[in-house]
């Protein structure tokens, strides 16, 4: 018997065309700066790229029963587009693994907030139901005995 192929599935963000248009961006980038104007808009292609990275983690495992996905994912895009400045080209050619880091971790720092804020409700409302139980006794104590 012949083993077949696993049929390729080509890749949802292409690397290296996505290193060219951040290879393009960074020297429109720098020409801006040289001339003392406003940096130019990330193209389009880049920031499908991004949306496409953050999408895809967010259905990983660790991430996907979370009901603020939606939050994770603009987090991460804001951060990529926050630190796109930082990649280098010289230094690495894998711009996908430097996004997805970035995205990663913009999503364990948006857990770890909603967890906070979890935390902070769950106090407000046991410390809410314990005033409320505190006033009803003494509110059932202050009545005549008759009417108790």
């Amino acid at each position: 018997m012949e083993k077949t192929k696993a049929k390729l599935k080509p890749h949802y963000v292409d690397n290296k065309k996505f290193l060219q248009a951040m290879v393009e961006h960074r020297l429109k980038c720098q020409k801006a700066e040289d001339k003392k104007r406003k940096k130019p808009e990330v193209t389009n292609y880049i920031g499908e790229c991004f949306l496409k990275i953050a999408n895809h983690l967010s259905y990983r495992p660790n991430f996907i029963n979370y009901t603020y996905r939606d939050d994770m994912i603009s987090d991460g895009i804001e951060n990529c587009l926050q630190y796109m400045s930082n990649f280098n080209p010289e230094k690495s050619n894998n711009p996908f693994a430097y996004f997805t880091q970035i995205i990663y971790y913009a999503f364990i720092r948006r857990i770890q907030k909603e967890k906070k804020k979890k935390h902070s409700r769950n106090k407000c409302n046991k410390e809410k139901e314990k005033i409320d139980n505190e006033n009803s006794v003494v509110k059932w104590y202050s009545l005549p005995c008759e009417k108790r």
